[in-house]
């Protein structure tokens, strides 16, 4: 993903605090990044935010939860782990409302944190995964021909190949051979695996995509 090895992305006006969480992070072999102020992480930009976020909610001109609503804004994948000397169940809730991934109250200890960080840093792995996954499903749906699809969306349906043949004005011979390319364009071996492959494309894009190429009604 664009270049960019993942991070702590550490926000912190307290110079203290931000140089002993870099100094465990990166003893727990972690990169770093270390902020005084919102402002300062926000100009970096999105592009180069690939990891997550630890914020103190209490800072000087923008506070925490400030920087977390513009930050889900422009990343919404970033998980954000908000700290606070301040903490209430209400300003709990509200940072979880906002997207935060988890908040921790000092003093806290640096197990409770260090498990935090990588909780946020396994769950924006595997969002990454998933977003490559659908990137290249949907890649491949692309590959598929109009009638590649229209047998698609009939698998997807239920229909029988006999009733995809008829629908179709072709042979069953025909949508044998069409349903076993789209099988193998899609990596599936099996229906089952088709059915989550093309919702890792986008089944909703699929149907829409077919729906429209609508052939005679079969006789009952």
């Amino acid at each position: 993903m664009n270049g960019v090895a993942p991070a702590v992305y550490i926000v912190d006006d307290d110079q203290a605090v931000r140089e002993s969480l870099t100094l465990l992070m990166e003893t727990e072999g972690l990169l770093a990044r270390a902020f005084a102020s919102a402002q300062e992480f926000l100009a970096a930009g999105p592009e180069t935010w690939r990891g997550c976020l630890v914020t103190d909610i209490r800072m000087g001109e923008m506070s925490g939860m400030e920087l977390l609503t513009r930050v889900k804004q422009a990343a919404p994948q970033l998980p954000v782990v908000m700290i606070t000397a301040y903490g209430d169940v209400a300003l709990a809730v509200e940072a979880m409302k906002l997207g935060a991934r988890d908040f921790l109250e000092k003093p806290y200890s640096e197990g409770d944190f260090i498990a935090a960080v990588r909780g946020a840093l396994d769950e924006a792995a595997d969002a990454e995964a998933r977003a490559a996954d659908r990137l290249e499903m949907g890649r491949r749906f692309q590959t598929l021909t109009s009638a590649e699809r229209r047998v698609l969306v009939g698998l997807l349906e239920g229909k029988l190949n006999k009733t995809a043949a008829f629908e179709m004005s072709v042979s069953l011979r025909t949508v044998e051979a069409l349903r076993a390319s789209v099988m193998a364009k899609l990596g599936a071996d099996c229906l089952s695996d088709l059915v989550r492959a093309t919702m890792r494309a986008g089944i909703d894009k699929i149907i829409s995509g077919a729906s429209n190429e609508t052939g005679p009604s079969p006789p009952r």
